[in-house]
């Protein structure tokens, strides 16, 4: 075993113990390290690199959530004071969460996308890419919003570029790339009707190959589609009475 074979091998070892322990920081330092590498990444690193950065990204959404909702609340009751308080400590989760996506963005130019030759990690890297870029959209306004939308669709539509050509409806990584495609058009372009016409694509054609889902991503697949078909019912619930999917 080479050298370089040794040290990616102890960093997905250490990423692994860091997930056991819930020390997700330290689980995306050591992922970063084998991204470096620059070679392919294996489905299991690939999915620890993505597990990391999720819940490291979770945890400062979650609080960058409640806080702009108490912000609110203190600002309808007039407490200036108070509101000046949490606008300053919302700001430095904002700044948070912005650099941890500046980060694992500049990880997927930089190293990933370059080193991807197969068509399933493309997809995972471009929906990253979607992802990451809809969080940084989030929290922003204005001009800073509509440039991280616009990267955010981007890397939505180089995705699903690929998934459509390489990937089946019914594997979960092209179901998923559907699944938050949909919550991008619903919660950012603010576009419900687009939202609902492709959750409702993508679940009709997952339906329709039904029959040729394997056995290791049935559990899987199926439970985005049910996350599909949950988002269908109640995004579709919200719009006017005349405005049916198409």
């Amino acid at each position: 075993m080479s050298n370089a074979e040794k040290e990616r091998e102890t960093h997905v070892y250490m990423a692994k113990l860091a997930e056991q322990a819930e020390r997700y920081e330290e689980m995306v330092e050591s992922m970063k390290q084998v991204a470096k590498l620059d070679c392919q990444l294996t489905m299991e690193e690939r999915n620890l690199l993505s597990v990391g950065y999720k819940n490291v990204i979770v945890a400062r959404r979650a609080s960058w959530r409640i806080m702009s909702s108490i912000e609110q609340r203190e600002e309808s009751k007039g407490n200036e004071n108070y509101v000046k308080l949490i606008k300053g400590y919302r700001q430095k989760v904002e700044e948070e969460l912005s650099n941890i996506c500046t980060d694992i963005l500049g990880i997927i130019d930089k190293h990933l996308i370059p080193s991807s030759s197969s068509g399933e990690a493309t997809v995972f890297y471009y929906k990253m890419k979607g992802d990451y870029n809809r969080y940084v959209a989030e929290i922003k306004t204005d001009q800073e919003r509509k440039e991280a939308a616009e990267q955010s669709l981007k890397g939505y539509e180089a995705a699903s570029a690929t998934a459509n050509t390489d990937l089946p409806s019914t594997h979960p990584i092209r179901l998923g790339l559907s699944l938050n495609f949909c919550v991008f058009y619903h919660d950012i372009m603010n576009s419900p009707e687009r939202a609902c016409h492709l959750a409702k694509q993508a679940f009709d054609e997952a339906i329709a190959e039904l029959d040729t889902l394997s056995e290791e991503s049935y559990k899987d697949s199926t439970l985005i589609m049910q996350l599909l078909r949950d988002n269908l019912t109640l995004w579709t619930s919200d719009l006017p009475e005349d405005g049916g999917i198409v």
